[in-house]
């Protein structure tokens, strides 16, 4: 697939280098590590099979992931990242089922380890993200869909300028229901100019604001 596999960083934004990079399976470590100390944050919002729990202490479901998407990768349906803080592992953000043709759309979903939430991590690799989908990749559309819950996962679309497109009924399974999700939406006519220098701005403004107060 065009633009992949890729790295992406922002090395000076948020004071630390906050990335993108691609999964690997050594990665399942510190992923399990950080999907079990994190569970009670991720539980509300974390999609599940109804018939198999979402959180493992045994390496090899994460294995198998990661193998999975590294495989997806190259079929060109899936980029997999890992989110970096530093070079500390902080967090996933994936952009799946992607649809080429005369459609050209994709889904994106992302967490945080709860220790880096609020920091401006998940806008940033987010905005990084949506760039290359769309003027390296040569995406279309994707989309997120959010629990109407999870305030603080729509500030992070809605600051970046996301649609919010209509509801959908019980559309995913949830912590043991199905729940219902808002659709979000972004196209590549949204963010001429790119979705990081529009952020970028927002940091810069939110900080003049702040230092003029």
């Amino acid at each position: 697939m065009r633009g992949w596999p890729v790295t992406l960083t922002e090395p000076t934004l948020l004071g630390a280098p906050v990335g993108l990079r691609p999964i690997r399976v050594k990665d399942a470590t510190a992923w399990r590590d950080g999907r079990v100390r994190n569970a009670s944050w991720l539980r509300p919002w974390e999609p599940t099979n109804p018939e198999t729990p979402l959180y493992r202490t045994t390496l090899g479901p994460y294995v198998a992931m990661a193998r999975t998407m590294r495989r997806e990768a190259r079929q060109g349906v899936t980029l997999p990242w890992v989110v970096t803080y530093g070079d500390r592992f902080a967090g996933q953000l994936t952009v799946g089922g992607i649809v080429w043709g005369s459609s050209r759309t994709a889904q994106v979903g992302y967490w945080v380890d709860e220790a880096y939430a609020g920091q401006g991590v998940i806008p940033t690799v987010l905005a990084m993200a949506m760039d290359h989908c769309f003027f390296a990749v040569g995406l279309h559309r994707v989309e997120a869909t959010i629990r109407p819950e999870n305030q603080a996962s729509r500030r992070v679309v809605e600051k970046l300028g996301f649609r919010e497109e209509g509801l959908r009924r019980r559309s995913l399974h949830i912590d043991g229901a199905w729940r219902d999700h808002l659709c979000y939406a972004l196209t590549v006519e949204d963010v001429h100019g790119g979705l990081l220098a529009r952020w970028r701005s927002i940091v810069q403004a939110q900080r003049s604001r702040a230092s003029s107060g």
